[in-house]
């Protein structure tokens, strides 16, 4: 992305460059509006940011505000897992739970590889590979076996193809992909999905492939595509299709949580109109499973909108922190 909200902006229940989340709360099973949210097969959290904004407006009577943005407190977004903080686990726990006993299915999304985000608005990572490993192992214990999906470390492949991470911690990297990939799939049920980056990014499809294929792309159940990022469905799906062509038929999902008016243009605020809250963007499709796309097995909704991608204009707070003014642009575009 380059994301990573570029990736930066990756999550509401992480620390991402200095963000807190929320801890998490046993919950009730979440609202179904599939005029909102499209299918509901994916848990819809009852206490995220977007919902609590939408109490707080409704309290002080910005009715249609609160409206405009309850399209976002009703959607199922991921939730982001980026730190070793005591009780990971435990979220995690009691995020499969709830989402087993509603019937849903929750989106997880581990972002703790070592030199994340290459030291940008979300740099931050495991100290080291054995670090790491033994994160994984945890966080994989709490799903092993369990109905969720995976989005596998955001931009941890990309970064390797564009050289911001070479040599023995590429090397290194890729295998610590590899090894997550089995973590997560062992014992079946959960199905993982490596990340690709997106189409503005890293432009030679046979390069990305190869380097899926390097990551462990094969055990996967597919690649993820736009995470954080605002690239229209229809670029991810003729990008997506490509890399598919190369990796034989592999599927992949879509964060189409902010691309409904695709990428901004360049301008001065915004570098390069794909990252870093650009202005005059928009919620995209609902997520579903319902593509009607081959190959396409999800449009997702990983990045959560709302949240910044970093403190890059002078009006933005750090990455992963809720910013109620921007999602209510998304919500409103």
């Amino acid at each position: 992305m380059r994301s990573l909200p570029a990736l930066c902006c990756l999550a509401t229940m992480v620390v991402l460059g200095g963000c807190t989340s929320a801890p998490e709360r046993p919950a009730p099973t979440a609202p179904a509006r599939p005029s909102a949210t499209g299918s509901t097969v994916f848990y819809v959290e009852p206490d995220a940011p977007a919902v609590r904004q939408v109490a707080a407006w409704e309290a002080q009577g910005r009715s249609a505000d609160a409206a405009a943005v309850r399209r976002i407190a009703e959607a199922p977004n991921a939730v982001w897992f980026a730190d070793d903080r005591p009780g990971f686990q435990d979220r995690a726990r009691r995020l499969v739970a709830a989402a087993g006993a509603a019937g849903r299915t929750p989106v997880l999304v581990p972002y703790w590889v070592p030199q994340r985000d290459c030291g940008g608005h979300s740099g931050g990572g495991a100290p080291d590979a054995a670090a790491y490993r033994a994160w994984i192992a945890d966080l994989a214990a709490v799903v092993r076996g369990r109905q969720a999906i995976v989005v596998l470390e955001p931009d941890a492949v990309p970064h390797v193809l564009d050289d911001c991470v070479t040599g023995p911690a590429a090397e290194e990297r890729l295998t610590l992909l590899r090894e997550a990939i089995g973590a997560f799939k062992e014992g079946g049920g959960t199905r993982v999905y490596l990340d690709a980056g997106n189409p503005g990014w890293i432009k030679d499809i046979g390069r990305v492939a190869a380097a899926l294929r390097d990551a462990g792309v094969e055990s996967a159940d597919g690649f993820s595509l736009n995470v954080a990022n605002f690239e229209t469905t229809e670029d991810n799906v003729a990008y997506g299709t490509a890399v598919s062509d190369e990796l034989g038929g592999k599927p992949f999902v879509i964060d189409t949580s902010r691309n409904g008016n695709g990428p901004a243009p360049v301008d001065g605020r915004n570098a390069d109109g794909h990252w870093c809250n650009p202005p005059g963007r928009a919620l995209g499709p609902a997520p579903t499973e319902d593509t009607g796309t081959p190959r396409v097995d999800a449009y997702l909704w990983v990045k959560r909108p709302g949240e910044s991608d970093g403190a890059c204009l002078p009006d933005a707070p750090p990455a992963g922190q809720w910013w109620p003014e921007y999602a209510l642009g998304l919500a409103t575009n």
